[in-house]
């Protein structure tokens, strides 16, 4: 997907601008997992207590019109790590191995991690991988990353007092009453104070608040008539608010401030109806339509804050619109380091925006889901169109004038449904491990004999 002339130039000159301005910077991608855009207080969230995540949107820039990979765990981190969208993924959706780990990105993959690794960062990642085990093709090891800790598998993650985690590809046993991210969180701040004297990248990839829901403590919940769902729920967002403070202060207190670009988001909209707790309680997902596991904007547009001081400019909001597979060339020119061409990849650099200037304009955005049957999506311009499977029909929605989803246009506007066709059609690659299926169809239940 190419940038116009105007958005090259605009980048040549925001290039100019970065390379004034100091060397190359640390970069913090800190990703939670299944927060929901309305789950913060700067994004609007009234009743969960996220402080440290406020002050990080009022000291640099926040996005409005962000978005992840797609609306699953996998395939999101793969777009993100990649630098692909889900017509060219590897992975395009999750995809269980046995005993443990999930389908593996094959030999060869360009990541964001081995780029910055080759122009001399020391790379890690913390938290959850769900790219394939370590003795695969996918492992983090194998795939641009110096250190790992933390969780490999993706349904291993669902527990937060584990038996087990991994540092390298090395397992150590745990006694199942550790809470997971208090270890996680450590390790994250040993990290970065060992490679405080070089280039680092850390993808903090923090599993809260996912579920399984649990928490040591419901505190500063634990007097509120909620549900204790809720209590357990909100208390790990603010838990997961008060790691990602103890890390920015890390970053302060190393005099790194300066010198290091943080990114927080989540890799996709929130978790609808998990072991009791429910989206509408907290409002997870604002005012926009759909949750996970849908292409809907609840499912697909994410908080995204950039915090780099005397650069990002502070207390601002931008509408730039981007999405996750533009993470990898932004990083890359960040480090000065030139993206291969034969990579292919479908991200464009965002640093004009993330310097306060225009966001990347380019011809559409496109999604594709694997759960159970192929759905789609692709935004152009204004213009979202959502396909909920191959023969259903194109759903039409101008997201200026109606951003809840509300009011399909398709039948008024047959040329934007001819045009989101071409674009999906023209988007993806057909692969065998990811071929277009329907909804399968209901089956009645087996009846019990007497």
């Amino acid at each position: 997907m190419q940038a116009t002339a105007a958005g090259l130039a605009a980048s040549g000159l925001y290039r100019k601008v970065l390379a004034a301005a100091s060397p190359r910077p640390n970069i913090i991608l800190i990703v939670a997992d299944d927060l929901g855009i309305g789950e913060l207080g700067c994004y609007g969230q009234k009743r969960i207590r996220t402080p440290n995540i406020d002050r990080m949107a009022a000291e640099g820039l926040r996005f409005t019109q962000a978005y992840c990979g797609t609306s699953v765990c996998a395939p999101s981190r793969c777009a993100l790590l990649t630098g692909l969208h889900m017509g060219h993924a590897p992975i395009r959706a999750n995809r269980e191995v046995q005993p443990e780990g999930q389908k593996p990105l094959p030999p060869g993959m360009l990541t964001v991690a081995g780029l910055l690794k080759q122009a001399g960062y020391a790379t890690a990642c913390i938290g959850k991988w769900g790219l394939g085990m370590f003795d695969t093709t996918g492992s983090p090891l194998k795939n641009g990353f110096d250190h790992f800790f933390g969780y490999n598998c993706q349904r291993h993650a669902h527990s937060y007092f584990p038996k087990y985690l991994y540092r390298d590809e090395r397992r150590f046993d745990l006694d199942g009453r550790t809470y997971a991210q208090d270890l996680i969180a450590s390790e994250t701040l040993d990290w970065v104070k060992a490679n405080r004297d070089r280039p680092f990248f850390l993808f903090y990839a923090i599993t809260l608040p996912h579920g399984k829901y649990e928490i040591p403590s419901t505190e500063p919940y634990s007097r509120e008539n909620w549900p204790e769902i809720e209590k357990i729920y909100a208390a790990m967002i603010t838990r997961l608010d008060s790691d990602v403070g103890r890390l920015m202060q890390q970053v302060k207190d190393l005099g790194l401030d300066e010198r290091t670009l943080v990114l927080f988001t989540s890799d996709n909209g929130p978790a609808e109806n998990n072991g009791g707790h429910t989206t509408e309680f907290f409002d997870s997902n604002g005012p926009y339509r759909g949750t996970k596991r849908t292409l809907y904007e609840g499912g697909l547009r994410v908080p995204m804050i950039a915090r780099w001081p005397q650069h990002v400019p502070a207390g601002r909001t931008s509408d730039a619109v981007w999405a996750f597979w533009d993470i990898l060339p932004t990083c890359a020119e960040l480090a000065g380091v030139p993206v291969p061409q034969a990579a292919n990849i479908d991200g464009v650099s965002v640093v004009p925006a993330l310097l306060g200037g225009p966001g990347p304009q380019r011809e559409y955005l496109y999604w594709e889901l694997h759960e159970g049957r192929t759905q789609q999506a692709v935004r152009f311009g204004d213009y979202k169109a959502v396909k909920d499977s191959p023969s259903a029909a194109v759903e039409i929605y101008d997201l200026e004038r109606d951003v809840t989803e509300s009011h399909d246009i398709a039948s008024e506007r047959p040329d934007l449904v001819k045009r989101a066709v071409a674009l999906m059609s023209a988007a993806r690659i057909d692969s065998p491990d990811w071929p277009m299926r329907e909804r399968r169809p209901a089956t009645r239940p087996a009846t019990r004999k007497a």
